[in-house]
């Protein structure tokens, strides 16, 4: 009889699904709920080899962030000396680029997968998340014939981007990137995974690429001048919109905002429920009265929670370790330092949100959350603010999203907060500790 290979005592490893260069994917089963999984194995020696271990940190902090139907979604990360395991949904129905193999879609069914498409993409920018390699290979389908988008490894955060406020790696599938990545001027990623969007499209409808070449290079002038053709089967209404996505000018290529307007897109179009990556421990509860509950319980306390230094200089610093990313608790957010009591802190982030008509809500003695009174993009922004002695007179107060439009978020913590608390901080948050650039490596870096 076979031996059963069980990780960490609650997955049970079953075949080979597939595999890449540095991993290896093999179906899983959850022993204690019987739920099928994918499990995505990782030579951790092999990707620092490579120069590797930036994109996989990369890959698990954006797929902790982008929670959505139609994203393929990362259970939980662990890890040994050795290996990392990303345990995964599993998909089932295998990858769209086999269904568009075997020749075009009929435009109902196109229209359904671009719909979803656009949804999720519009949930990863709401995140500051920019996929940046949008092709059918890394589209799945799932049992109900749903898409799910997966492969996060070279996507960015708002913290990738330069000075400049653009992206400057190139990378992405020839036949799918824009035009403004291959200028290597830099870039808007959300504008360009809208134009990998419009490829999507394409291939759909007509069963073949836009743009075709055996020589590479004469591909890339037919993306530069967005030199196509459509095919006299695809609809006048479809060929209109594919018309506004491929264009090579980014700042006049439609947004998804105005792509959800269309009519052609609109037949038929339900918006899918997001949902948020933290476990709700109750749901029957209301937010005041879980931080009822939280707060009867806990132990009454006269200081902050105190940080260790190690821990303080690595969340101050603009880098993360892989460590912190296996903890429940992943610590994101906006920091500063300051020389003010604990108390003096709370009472003027406390006076500064009421100035702002935010809900303040008391978690423990040194956190509270605040929550906008008016709907946001993605439902209420909702913020925690949380005090951590350091030192004798040096405080770090955190803030970060619990909850609501991370756009609308960042806009609170530059344009509210910075300007309204300038006066009791000491200094924020990679202001003078390091700049990086969008592939992760550190320029200019300073000592703390």
């Amino acid at each position: 009889m076979e031996e059963r290979h069980v990780l960490f005592d609650k997955y049970e490893m079953g075949r080979l699904l597939g595999m890449g260069t540095f991993a290896k994917v093999y179906y899983g089963k959850n022993l204690a709920t019987g739920e099928s999984v994918a499990i995505k194995v990782i030579n951790k020696d092999q990707v620092k080899k490579e120069g590797m271990m930036e994109q996989i940190k990369r890959e698990i902090s954006v797929m902790r962030l982008v929670r959505h139907p139609n994203i393929v979604e990362l259970k939980e990360v662990l890890a040994t000396k050795s290996k990392i395991f990303f345990v995964m949904e599993y998909v089932r129905g295998g990858e769209l680029f086999a269904k568009v193999a075997k020749g075009k879609l009929k435009e109902d069914v196109a229209r359904k997968y671009f719909q979803q498409l656009t949804s999720a993409v519009d949930f990863c920018h709401s995140r500051g998340v920019c996929h940046r390699d949008l092709k059918p290979e890394n589209l799945l389908l799932d049992e109900n014939g749903d898409l799910k988008i997966s492969d996060f490894g070279l996507s960015a955060l708002p913290e990738h981007l330069r000075i400049d406020g653009l992206l400057h790696t190139q990378c992405g599938t020839p036949a799918y990137v824009a035009p403004e990545v291959l200028r290597k001027k830099g870039y808007d990623g959300s504008r360009a995974d809208i134009w990998s969007c419009g490829v999507i499209l394409y291939v759909l409808l007509a069963g073949f690429l836009p743009f075709r070449d055996e020589n590479v290079m004469k591909m890339y002038r037919q993306i530069f001048k967005a030199e196509f053709e459509c095919p006299p089967w695809i609809s006048t209404e479809a060929k209109r919109l594919i018309s506004r996505l491929l264009v090579s000018d980014p700042e006049r290529r439609i947004t998804i905002p105005a792509i959800t307007r269309v009519p052609w897109f609109r037949k038929g179009f339900t918006r899918p429920l997001a949902f948020s990556f933290q476990a709700i421990s109750n749901p029957e509860k209301t937010e005041e009265e879980e931080d009822e509950a939280l707060s009867a319980v806990m132990a009454k306390v006269s200081s902050p929670k105190f940080f260790n230094a190690f821990e303080f200089i690595s969340s101050m610093s603009s880098g993360f370790d892989l460590s912190n990313l296996f903890e429940n608790k992943k610590k994101t957010g906006s920091m500063f330092t300051s020389k003010f009591s604990a108390s003096a802190i709370m009472n003027k982030i406390e006076a500064v949100a009421k100035g702002l008509n935010f809900k303040v809500s008391k978690v423990k003695d040194f956190k509270m959350r605040l929550q906008c009174p008016l709907e946001g993009r993605k439902g209420r922004l909702s913020i925690t603010a949380e005090v951590f002695e350091v030192a004798l007179d040096v405080a770090v107060v955190e803030f970060s999203k619990s909850a609501g439009d991370t756009l609308e978020y960042a806009k609170f913590c530059d344009e509210d907060v910075r300007p309204a608390l300038k006066d009791i901080v000491w200094t924020w948050q990679g202001d003078t500790v390091c700049s990086r650039n969008d592939s992760g490596e550190n320029e200019n870096q300073t000592s703390l």
